[in-house]
């Protein structure tokens, strides 16, 4: 929350739509007037729903349904359409996202478009209104937790975190439109600052100070000494171009490195030739590792990413002529007790490339290695060790320093961060997920989630994380600033309180160029359509059709009667977000859905007893009870996870060819590979409204949204297609064929690459260019560190080995 106010050509028109969104509410009236005007207006309406509001909140001040109180707005206006129309009214019932009640007080946190916050307090006695500054609304919030602070000193200097005075020489986006289109804007911005015809060859200095400081193994690389100043590179450049364009353009380098030598130009290197990235939790490897706990979808990412990012580099390497060393080392903890993977080798190539491998550093404590696998909660205690150890173990593997660092979720991001401060290279964070948005009210609760999550300790490394990065790069527009009625996961840092610990009045602005949306693919070789019949793996369909169909067993609970119904077919980690057993809750309600399909899950495991996780056994233990109240043996089919990606790619096209669908129930997804890797291979897929993939899927086009909050309704839309698709098998071709279409035009793994690629340069270049090296910022992130999440993480206890 804010207390003020890829690359667009790719972008599908629904998703233009959804970014520039404007609602007209008011014009410019400032919020407190329009309040006042509403409740002088209504009074007897106004009063009845703030009485209604303090009502839920006599025994406690608390937090409010806000879809509740609109709900109830609703119901006290009745006929009276003009009490809806009113200006405020409107933008409450279209933006209002927080309802925090003590008595007799009343607060509203109102977002009127995105990345734009206000906010204003409402007496339910006598109607008196008071805006409100987002420290002020804040402040109200923690008296729901901690009851009205009596010590006004305390609570008037509580520490508040606020970035906003070191952003302020920073270029700001401002249309909701140019959200994650950041290094568009860049360029813009500081192109026009620096290419003027009045400066003539002082335009040439920011460049000249950048290529001068290029150097590899301490000799330059792009510019020599006898180019001392920017009017020397003006007149090189001019020269070089000259007697270039009389040259056949096939012309060997080594023909003209002695001319271009003399005019002071070397042979040049590429800015990012040596990346590294970090990826501390789970079981990092390439087989045998999916579905075991805090391994899945991450590890499919970066595989496949740096697949294509060592393609792309050596590409660009060929393209441009230019020999270099390519190195790409993936960063992941050493697992002494590997439980039957390769997680306790310290070196392992990535199958398919030459130059990537990852790199295992064990964690350490004063207690020694650890051996057992650490759920990532409990991570924190030793991130700053692992970092200081991976530090000169990736240096020598990569020859040197890297060119760019890439962080992964919390831990890898805190240690990019912590790797970036120490060697000063270029640092992109990746969130895949951010837990305080994950979880309802895992801020302002934090204290009663601390034991089992320590969620002070890793929002706070988020927050530091995500401003100490150049850039940060989504892969979808929601992650960063949700719809025009969700909050994105970024923009829900933006302010936020942790009573007891500190408030955030600006954490971080999605307006902020630093945002890139670069979305990935699924690995082309493993994800095809199951229509390319000669690249299929036919030999597996007989250990597949046992898997879908045989008896039950150890690692299978169910058996399937009718085998010609298609297979409604889910795959994910058994947690409780992915909402596994909400599937399992819509399919056993709705008849109509279990007459014409069969449900498949994979995930996780069966027997709650072999899980160490508190949560996926909590989770096992539900879909059994589900299995045993709504009677589903006969329709139900639940398998334990698959760790092989190429049989899991078979196995969606198996479904494919039986006309079933892939569906993502998940209460919350960033992103949505698994609905990447489906469609890739032809299936509609029914995808959750709640993040990423409602972008991935054009509703009613290419597949369906579906709202995990409305299971009844989410099965009735599953329910519509397969008895259209029982009338008609033109149906299901029509969605399979645009689901393929959108993959092939917007989410492969060689867009990625290059446009990832093309932002580590720029960034870089921006970087020493524009000063976007934010000093200042960082010396107020390096305090915020040490002097509150260190204190933090050494509360996180160190777990038994």
């Amino acid at each position: 929350m804010s207390p003020s106010g890829g690359d667009a050509s790719r972008a599908h028109s629904a998703e233009q739509t959804l970014r520039n969104q404007q609602p007209e509410y008011r014009g410019s009236l400032p919020l407190g007037d329009i309040a006042s005007s509403a409740v002088s207006e209504h009074k007897k309406t106004w009063t009845e729903l703030l009485k209604w509001v303090v009502e839920q909140a006599k025994d406690k001040p608390c937090l409010v349904s806000n879809t509740d109180t609109q709900d109830h707005l609703k119901e006290l206006a009745g006929s009276n359409k003009d009490v809806l129309e009113e200006p405020f009214a409107h933008l409450f019932m279209q933006g209002c996202q927080e309802v925090s009640a003590n008595p007799p007080l009343v607060a509203f946190a109102m977002r009127p478009s995105i990345g734009v916050w206000e906010y204003v307090q409402i007496s339910a006695e006598d109607l008196a209104v008071m805006p409100l500054g987002v420290g002020e609304y804040l402040r109200f919030k923690e008296q729901l937790i901690d009851g009205k602070d009596e010590d006004e000193l305390n609570a008037l200097w509580t520490l508040e975190f606020d970035v906003s005075p070191f952003n302020s020489r920073i270029p700001r986006m401002s249309r909701p439109g140019s959200i994650g289109q950041g290094v568009k804007f860049l360029n813009s911005v500081l192109s026009g600052r620096m290419f003027t015809s009045r400066l003539g060859a002082q335009s040439f200095y920011p460049i000249h100070g950048f290529l001068q400081q290029l150097r590899a193994d301490g000799a330059n690389v792009m510019i020599n000494d006898s180019i001392q100043n920017p009017e020397d590179l003006n007149v090189a450049l001019r020269k070089a171009e000259q007697r270039l364009d009389k040259l056949d353009p096939e012309t060997p380098y080594k023909d003209v490195a002695p001319l271009l030598n003399k005019l002071g130009l070397e042979r040049g290197l590429p800015i990012v030739h040596r990346v590294a990235i970090l990826s501390p939790h789970g079981f990092f490897g390439q087989k045998d590792v999916l579905g075991k706990p805090d391994t899945g979808g991450q590890i499919v990412y970066i595989l496949d990413q740096v697949k294509a990012l060592e393609k792309e580099i050596l590409k660009r390497f060929e393209d441009q002529g230019v020999e270099a060393d390519v190195q790409i080392v993936i960063v992941t903890r050493l697992i002494p007790e590997a439980q039957g993977t390769t997680c306790d080798q310290r070196i392992e190539p990535i199958d398919g490339t030459k130059h990537t491998r990852i790199l295992r550093v064990p964690f350490r404590s004063k207690q020694g290695i650890a051996k057992k696998w650490i759920s990532r909660f409990e991570v924190w205690p030793y991130l700053e060790q692992f970092a200081m150890d991976v530090a000169p173990q990736l240096q020598e593997e990569l020859g040197g320093k890297p060119d760019l660092i890439i962080g992964n979720y919390s831990d890898g991001n805190l240690v990019a961060t912590l790797l970036s401060h120490y060697m000063n290279v270029t640092q992109c964070n990746i969130a895949h997920a951010l837990e305080k948005t994950k979880y309802s009210d895992a801020d302002i609760n934090w204290k009663e989630m601390d034991a089992d999550y320590h969620f002070s300790s890793q929002i706070t490394a988020d927050l530091i994380a995500m401003n100490n990065a150049d850039f940060i790069i989504t892969s979808t527009y929601q992650e960063i600033a949700g719809t025009q009625e969700t909050v994105g996961q970024y923009e829900a840092h933006g302010s936020f309180t942790m009573p007891g610990l500190y408030r955030v009045v600006n954490g971080i602005d999605c307006f902020d160029p630093k945002f890139n949306i670069v979305s990935p693919g699924a690995d082309p070789e493993t994800f095809f359509s199951y229509s390319e019949d000669d690249r299929r793996l036919k030999d597996l369909h007989k250990g597949i059709e046992e898997m879908l169909f045989g008896p039950p067993s150890k690692e299978a609970v169910g058996e399937l009667k009718d085998k010609s119904k298609p297979m409604l077919f889910s795959m994910a980690r058994l947690d409780r977000v992915k909402n596994l057993s909400g599937l399992v809750e819509w399919y056993a309600k709705n008849e109509r859905l279990r007459k014409v399909t069969n449900l498949v899950i994979v995930g996780g495991i069966v027997d709650p007893e072999v899980s160490n996780d508190h949560e996926e056994k909590a989770q096992c233990e539900k879909m059994h009870a589900l299995i045993k109240e709504h009677k589903l043996e006969g329709e139900f089919r639940w398998l334990v996870a698959q760790n092989n990606s190429k049989r899991n790619g078979e196995i969606y096209r198996y479904i494919a060819d039986r006309k079933g669908a892939f569906v993502q129930p998940a209460l919350y997804e960033a992103f949505g590979l698994t609905v990447i890797e489906a469609m890739s291979c032809g299936l509609p897929c029914f995808a959750t409204s709640k993040g990423g993939p409602a972008e991935i899927v054009v509703n009613g086009e290419s597949g369906f949204h579906i709202d995990p909050f409305h299971g009844a309704a989410a099965a009735d839309v599953m329910a519509d297609f397969f008895e259209k698709v029982h009338e008609s098998e033109e149906n299901w071709q029509a969605v399979s064929d645009t689901a393929l279409e959108r993959i092939r035009t917007h989410y492969t793994w060689a867009i990625y690459a290059e446009r990832l690629m093309s932002l580590a340069r720029i960034y870089s270049f921006w970087k020493f260019v524009s000063n976007l090296d934010r000093n200042e910022m960082r010396r107020y992130q390096e305090m915020f560190y040490i002097l509150k999440l260190r204190p933090l993480i050494a509360k996180v206890p160190l777990q038994e080995q």
